[in-house]
């Protein structure tokens, strides 16, 4: 195989799911609230925990130990970071929740913080709880009212030199688009302000170079990206410095254990690696020419945003010119678009569109997907939300043009 042109048939080959009895004739189109764990997830998962127990002892303790180690360091060549820099968790959610408590010796009143109401409430409601307990003032980026996009023209009107921190996806779970992170960023440190980007939506779609996106700390959830339930977040040398401690005491000079309040799933840490494996099984077989780690998730990042933009094209296009339905979000299938669909019916509820594909066989979802303030500035009732199509690099150009046909005859 050559590096230009993904090969399906091997990808889906590494998803056991595809071939379990339990999955036969269901179509999985839910996949920003979490994709199939690779074949390589499962074995390392597997394997470790038919011997769990404490890790950095003998026997099989050291061993698991050392396969933590090993994650953390495979993860930093991946993301262009520090081993010292990367930190799991047990999820973004809880992962945002120890840092606005870690952040707030940092920050007092008088100091602003930047939030979106485009985020996933993960990163929005910690932050606006921790400004409101320190007597902050809350500058709040507001999307576009008709797509949900943001104009990043609004942040830097919004940035000033009383800015502390400034918070933002790095793609919204409904609009699907990719905000221009690296511009971001470098505004906010020009002004002296941290910045802490959330990027759960976006990572399935791309494993990014974090040092080049420029954020002092950048999460995404691992169960999204073929992996294990946990979180990773990547914090700057300089940022984990200043942040305060979250763990026991004597924890404090350690970058791994300073933001776990209590300690993580060992079995799950070193499991993570399986996304890894997987990336360079992917690299292996398309003639990657990267000898690195960084280099091929690179390249394979490429080959998946490829396959994606074909595959979300006809239904922007199908969701987009049909009356029945307001997309959310931008209509072109590019670069900067993730295959993550959000809609509103008009002549139907999200939930009956929901359990109508579901009737035929397709896994959607109908819901406000914790992006609550976003459906409410969209004018939409949050208690029914929007429904939700999305797709990663092993959806099949087929399910696609079946689910458009289904849609088709539900709305």
């Amino acid at each position: 195989m050559t590096a230009d042109h993904l090969d399906l048939d091997f990808v889906r080959a590494q998803f056991p799911a595809f071939s379990a009895p339990e999955a036969e004739g269901w179509t999985h189109f839910e996949n920003a609230g979490g994709s199939f764990p690779a074949a390589q997830t499962i074995d390392l998962l597997t394997r470790l925990y038919r011997t769990k127990v404490q890790p950095y002892g003998v026997g099989p303790s050291g061993a698991l130990g050392a396969a933590m180690d090993s994650a953390r360091r495979r993860w930093a060549e991946a993301l262009g970071v520090e081993t010292n820099e990367v930190v799991f968790g047990p999820s973004t959610s809880a992962n945002t929740y120890t840092l606005a408590q870690a952040f707030k010796p940092l920050l007092s009143a008088g100091d602003e913080i930047i939030v979106t109401d485009q985020d996933h409430e993960a990163n929005s409601g910690v932050w606006r709880r921790m400004a409101e307990a320190l007597g902050m003032t809350i500058r709040e980026w507001q999307a576009d009212p008709q797509t949900g996009r943001l104009n990043p023209m609004d942040f830097y009107d919004l940035l000033s030199d009383r800015t502390g921190l400034v918070t933002f996806t790095h793609c919204s779970n409904l609009a699907g688009d990719e905000n221009p992170v690296a511009d971001l960023t470098r505004a906010a440190r020009k002004a002296g302000a941290w910045s802490v980007v959330d990027g759960v939506s976006w990572a399935p779609h791309e494993i990014c170079d974090v040092n080049a996106l420029g954020a002092d700390i950048y999460l995404f959830s691992l169960y999204k990206v073929f992996g294990i339930h946990q979180s990773i977040m990547t914090v700057r040398s300089a940022m984990m410095q200043q942040l305060e401690n979250q763990s026991h005491w004597f924890n404090a000079g350690s970058p791994a254990a300073k933001l776990n309040p209590a300690g993580p799933d060992h079995v799950q840490v070193a499991a993570s690696a399986g996304t890894l494996d997987y990336i360079e099984a992917l690299a292996d077989h398309h003639g990657v020419a990267a000898n690195d780690l960084h280099g091929k998730t690179r390249a394979v990042s490429a080959l998946w945003r490829k396959q994606e933009i074909a595959l979300v094209a006809p239904l922007l296009a199908f969701l987009a010119d049909n009356p029945r339905a307001r997309l959310i979000g931008s209509a072109t299938a590019d670069a900067r678009r993730a295959p993550t669909v959000a809609f509103l019916p008009t002549e139907k509820s999200p939930q009956a569109v929901e359990a109508a594909l579901g009737e035929r066989g397709f896994i959607t979802g109908a819901s406000d997907f914790y992006a609550r303030r976003l459906v409410q500035a969209l004018g939409i009732d949050p208690e029914t939300g929007v429904c939700r199509v999305s797709m990663t690099h092993y959806t099949r150009d087929s399910d696609v043009t079946c689910v458009i046909d289904a849609l088709d005859a539900i709305l």
